[in-house]
């Protein structure tokens, strides 16, 4: 018997609506919500509430260890700006409740060094041979004109990552230990509830155990066209102090141009380009500030 069959028959459910992977179920006992397992959300659960960090659906039941039943969170009109700044607050308890320090060998950070340097490298040569070949060409599209105009922030972009991944390097090479915390890791504002009584992180199926600015790379990655990060920035900063480090691989993470291709032959996407431009500079006027008189021109 499956676990909408067992819900059926305990509590005489009288409506089902399928919201992208989970199926919200209304009852006379009120309203749950039903998800396949992916993890073992209860062990989780548990050693959150040990560590005071409550914010998360309760487990109504669990069904062979197959499907979840979730209580189902109504959620208040709350404007994004200020859901915004309260997911932060949120963000930053769940990391002080968390982090703890990891042993680590200088060949972890190694391999990060190099990855991101890859990483770089390959958007430095991608970029500069679209910006060669747009060159060649006579007569431009409009995606591949605004590419070439502002060609030089991807550059002056990936010099900037470069510079700041070799100071990184520098102040962790010699480091044994790395700080780590429970990471939702698939965090946006949509997994974000916050109800007249509770605020709740909801789809927990990706969380791990890593490094805490993953949480920020991800949301900042879904939200930056739509909302201002700085108060985000300044209430998380302020509520869980990154290290030096930390913060330095933070903002190279985050400053780096996001990869686009041709989406048919010799065409670029003008809507894409834009948002990636806009994506350069919002992030140059986001950690600006906190390079103290030699922030990016």
């Amino acid at each position: 018997m499956s676990s909408l069959e067992i819900l059926k028959s305990v509590y005489k459910p009288y409506r089902y609506t399928l919201n992208k992977n989970v199926t919200i179920v209304e009852s006379t006992s009120g309203k749950f919500v039903v998800k396949k397992q992916q993890k073992d959300l209860f062990s989780l659960f548990n050693y959150l509430e040990n560590r005071g960090f409550n914010n998360y659906p309760e487990i109504i039941k669990n069904y062979r260890n197959e499907e979840n039943v979730f209580e189902y969170l109504e959620e208040e009109n709350i404007p994004k700006e200020q859901k915004l700044i309260d997911l932060a607050e949120l963000l930053a308890s769940l990391h002080n409740k968390t982090v703890y320090y990891k042993k680590v060998s200088i060949d972890d950070y190694k391999e990060i060094y190099e990855s991101i340097g890859n990483n770089i490298s390959y958007l430095s040569n991608y970029y500069e041979s679209l910006f060669l070949s747009t060159c060649k060409e006579e007569y431009l599209s409009p995606g591949k004109y605004l590419f070439s105009r502002n060609y030089y922030k991807f550059r002056e972009c990936l010099n900037f990552c470069k510079e700041e991944l070799d100071l990184w390097y520098d102040l962790v090479k010699e480091k044994d230990q790395a700080r780590v915390a429970i990471v939702h890791n698939n965090l946006s504002l949509d997994h974000f509830i916050e109800t007249r009584d509770k605020t709740a992180l909801i789809s927990w199926d990706a969380y791990k155990t890593d490094t805490p600015i993953i949480d920020f790379i991800h949301l900042y990655h879904t939200e930056y066209l739509n909302l201002d990060f700085t108060p985000f920035m300044e209430k998380y900063f302020n509520t869980f102090e990154l290290l030096d480090y930390e913060r330095k691989l933070l903002f190279i993470l985050i400053s780096l141009p996001l990869y686009f291709e041709f989406q048919e032959k010799e065409f670029l996407n003008t809507k894409v380009v834009k948002e990636n431009v806009s994506y350069i500079h919002i992030t140059e006027k986001l950690i600006g500030p906190y390079y103290s008189g030699e922030q990016k021109e």
